[in-house]
């Protein structure tokens, strides 16, 4: 028998005889393992750089990022930064809401609307003297109220207030309505008619939920059908309760405020409420940068939520601002800084425009308009004093 013959039986007889030392033997074979594989990868690694380089060589040079040019005012970042100032001046490029302020030229009952843009109750600076309700429509033209002159709204202790609320005005503009003391008065804009719902209390707030009305005073809440004059309680606060976005669900409501501040969604059944609290949430902003409590009516939008504060930075506190937070994360994540020398309580919110900016108060006497995405702040008009509610849900 040749000596490779003899190699081979012997091998093959002894496969199934177990190694004196299995351990000695299972890491040799291991061993061999390893490096088999290692040698396969590394052939399988230089194919594909080989491969690869062929194919960058072979590859078309890329083309060189196209030219930016930078537009005075706005950030060339595509993240500007969370905390926000308006300009030392402000431009006002044109917006529908600034024939707010000029003169009226015919009364609701002559020329009802198609959509009002706006209501607008002067009030005199010096004196605090309140006019009568104004209607801005939709076609520029600035009409009285003159169907219904509503009274101030009070609270049980006597304090009185301007009838016309930031909520009066309906998302969809064709409708306004009035807290009264044991009333709500709805005035359709679109015919000029006239509906009263007797509710009790010394009812001062109202905000629209969709096509229902949230009317309150410190005591009780109620969802009002304005079609149907059909009412319910709901616990919510009148003075919290976030106006909401016109998709959102029935039932489910957010209250924004507190101190420290706190978003609270609310959710409710015939026979249970439940409240999911939790705080608000300044980690997205500069160290120091907070809003310490707000005020005026919180505005939603999807997710967001903006609303008016006072506010402290890294520097000081006592601060103007309106901020702008996730209503899922309560994070805020914006914040604009308008500084110190104003009027306290200057700057509520007053909705959303259709393209996603805030609306808002600057007083003295003006409205701002701010898109966070882009840190721009522009002005909508001048010299507009008294209260104000917008067709902006």
């Amino acid at each position: 028998m040749r000596e490779e013959n003899l190699h081979r039986l012997l091998t093959v007889a002894t496969e199934d005889v177990r190694p004196t030392h299995p351990a000695a033997t299972g890491w040799e074979r291991a061993r061999r393992v390893r490096r088999a594989r290692r040698a396969a990868g590394a052939t399988v690694l230089a194919v594909a750089l080989l491969t690869g380089g062929t194919a960058l060589a072979l590859r078309p040079a890329d083309r060189p990022p196209p030219a930016t040019t930078a537009t005075p005012g706005k950030s060339p970042t595509p993240h500007p930064v969370p905390v926000q100032t308006p300009p030392a001046e402000l431009a006002y490029p044109g917006h529908p809401l600034g024939r707010l302020g000029d003169p009226v030229g015919a009364t609701l009952s002559d020329r009802p609307v198609s959509r009002a843009l706006a209501l607008h109750q002067p009030v005199d600076p010096g004196t605090g003297v309140a006019s009568g309700i104004r209607v801005l429509g939709d076609d520029g033209v600035v009409r009285d109220l003159d169907v219904f002159t509503p009274a101030p709204t009070r609270d049980a202790w006597g304090n009185e207030a301007v009838p016309l609320k930031s909520g009066s005005l309906s998302p969809d503009g064709r409708t306004a309505a009035f807290a009264q003391t044991d009333e709500v008065v709805v005035v359709d804009l679109t015919t000029a008619a006239v509906r009263r719902h007797p509710l009790k209390g010394y009812l001062e707030q109202v905000v629209w939920s969709g096509d229902r009305l949230l009317v309150g005073d410190d005591d009780t809440t109620y969802e009002l059908d304005p079609s149907t004059g059909a009412s319910r309680k709901v616990p919510v606060s009148p003075w919290n309760v976030v106006a909401p976005d016109s998709t959102a669900p029935p039932n489910v409501l957010l209250e924004l405020g507190g101190t420290p501040p706190n978003l609270t969604a609310v959710r409710w059944s015939d026979d249970e409420t439940h409240r999911g609290y939790g705080a608000v949430d300044f980690r997205a902003l500069p160290p120091g940068h907070r809003v310490d409590e707000f005020y005026g009516r919180g505005w939603q939008r999807g997710e967001r939520v903006a609303r008016a504060g006072w506010i402290t930075t890294d520097t000081m506190g006592g601060l103007e601002g309106v901020a702008l937070l996730n209503a899922r994360t309560r994070v805020v994540t914006y914040l604009l800084d308008l500084g110190r020398d104003r009027w306290k309580g200057c700057c509520e919110v007053l909705g959303w425009d259709s393209d996603g900016a805030v609306l808002l108060r600057h007083n003295p006497g003006g409205l701002l308009r701010w898109q966070p995405e882009t840190g721009e702040v522009t002005g909508v008009t001048r010299n507009l004093f008294g209260a104000v509610s917008l067709a902006a849900g």
